[in-house]
This record gives structure tokens, sequence and C-alpha cells, in this order.
């Protein structure tokens, strides 16, 4: 992706006008930003003791663009942790605005972060497809587990916001597989999809936030569930049993609209026996790990989340 400045950040557009040959093109153009040399102000650098590099996973009818963060530590030959991730922005993001976060993660576990450019909601492309595409993704690795050089015993998935929500469903997936993980960390995940999207508190108390807004949140679910399909399907909060599931690091923003989907689905896993911790961060808004330039936060949510990958992901 090429590099931009600042000044070509594209302005947010009317998300309730918005056609589909729109949606693609600011996509499309604020991606590009968010790969930029600009944008690192915002989003971080990346470790220098990561090697960073895009691979493309084959999967049926498709190849997925991964970015691969492997610390420059790693010797010929050593099977690595293996941490799977998936960025936040439903219909727009990229691998690339979490570098900073995952190359930290990949240099001081040390382990391979694996991270999923999934298809982007569009009028033609349902949260079902992304969804596949994280867990697919995450099978695959773990099956060729020689080829990338990681230790399918030692798996956690960790997701951001949309990514949040399909690392969980992947944790529900993998369950179902009989592939066991040691870890799910989800962050500021949207958990709820259906026609109680909207009935959470926090919904009202934070509903024109500068990272996410209403208008944001009405196009994320009409494109992630078109009519005829069932919202269940792609809400974990309400999955029939979390029972069995990967421990949880839960974390949660408090001045997001989607929190309570963070603090509800943490309090379905315990209660089902899965372990789960979740951890409020005051102050901050949606998407603050993405943001360490900008949200004080950030480190510190950072640093848990490694704490927490590291005790679970323990040879």
């Amino acid at each position: 992706m090429s590099e931009v400045t600042a000044a070509q950040r594209p302005p947010e557009p009317d998300w309730s006008a918005l056609t589909p040959e729109g949606l693609a093109a600011y996509a499309e153009a604020e991606n590009r930003f968010r790969a930029s040399d600009a944008a690192r102000a915002v989003t971080g650098d990346p470790d220098p003791g990561t090697a960073i590099r895009w691979e493309e996973v084959a999967l049926p009818g498709r190849e997925v663009p991964v970015r691969v963060y492997r610390p420059a530590s790693a010797t010929d030959g050593e099977s690595l942790p293996l941490v799977l991730h998936v960025h936040g922005g439903a219909f727009v993001g990229t691998a690339v605005q979490c570098d900073w976060a995952n190359s930290h993660l990949a240099a001081r576990l040390p382990a391979l972060v694996v991270s999923v450019e999934h298809r982007l909601l569009a009028e033609d492309s349902p949260l079902a497809n992304a969804v596949d595409d994280g867990w697919e993704v995450l099978e695959h690795v773990v099956r060729h587990a020689a080829r990338w050089g990681v230790d399918p015993a030692r798996a956690a998935v960790f997701g951001e916001s949309c990514g949040g929500l399909i690392s969980a469903l992947a944790a529900i997936r993998a369950r179902e597989a009989g592939l066991r993980l040691r870890a799910q960390v989800l962050v500021n995940p949207a958990t709820d999809m259906t026609e109680t999207m909207f009935d959470h508190a926090s919904v009202a108390e934070h509903a024109h936030t500068p990272t996410l807004a209403m208008p944001q949140l009405r196009l994320f679910q009409r494109l992630g569930v078109p009519p005829g399909n069932d919202p269940r399907e792609v809400s974990p909060l309400y999955a029939e049993d979390l029972g069995g599931l990967a421990p949880a690091l839960v974390v949660v923003p408090t001045h997001d609209p989607i929190a309570d989907h963070g603090r509800r689905y943490a309090e379905r896993l315990d209660a089902a026996g899965t372990p789960a911790r979740l951890t409020e961060y005051p102050g901050a808004g949606h998407a603050f790990l993405a943001m360490p330039g900008v949200a004080a936060q950030a480190e510190p949510a950072r640093a848990e989340i490694l704490e927490f990958l590291r005790a679970s992901l323990a040879g």
C-alpha cells in the first residue's frame, strides 16, 4: 500500500446515504491511509525485534491475505506459540493498523502472530464471510503447523471490535472441531448482531463517540446480517453453549457504545463455566488499542494482554 500524507485521509462519509460504490472507495482510501507512514503517529511503530511480511493462505475457492509477525529471536526449526489475530473495522480496516500491538506481542511472548485480512463487509459480502475467513485461516495454520513453525498445542485467538466477534466465534468453532485453544483475547468485542444490538445501556450513553457512533453501528448491522439471515448465527452473545471454551480475557473501554457487549459476553462465559477475566479501561474509547499515539490506555492494555497470553501459552 502506498504512502500518503495526513491531509490525504478521506473525509468521513454520510453513512446513512453511502452507496456500495461509495463504501468501496472510502474503504480503499481509508485503508491506504491506515497503512501509511503518516498514520504511525496514531497507530504506533512496530517493534524492531519483529519481522513482518504478507503471505497468502490458500482456502477453498479463495486466497486470504495474512500479515505475519515473527520474532527476530526465533531460531530455525523452533515451534512457536500461535496467536491468530483479527483486526477491527468490519467494513473498513486492515491488519497493518494493528502492527504496534501484534509486533510487540510477537517479540515479547515470543510467538508467531498471524493477522487475518478478512473479507470486509459489503452489500455482497455479509459478516458470515469474514467469520469463515477467521476460522478457516486458524484451522489451516494449525493443520499445517510444521510449515508455519508453530506448536499446534499452544494456540490462541485475539480480536478487536468486529475482529473480537470473529475471534469469539472461532473459539466456539474450535471447541466443536476438537481444536484445543489455550486462550481467547477479545478487545471491545461486538457480540450482539440481533435486534437487541442497540438495547444495551452503553449504546445510549455513548451513542456518538469520535471512534464509533450509531450510524456506523447501523451500517455494520445492515451489511453484516442481510434480510433472511439469522443474526444469532453471528452473535456470540446468543450462542447456545459457551462452556468448555478457551479461557478469555475481555478488554472493555468504558467510553464505547458496545462496552456492554463485552461485559455481557464475559458474564455469559463465566456463567457457562468458561474462565473469563473482564478488565475495563476507564475513559478509553472504541478501538483504543489500535491508537497508542493518542490513547494512553493502550500501553497498559497491551501489557495486560501480553501477561495473559504469556501465562496461557506457557510450554
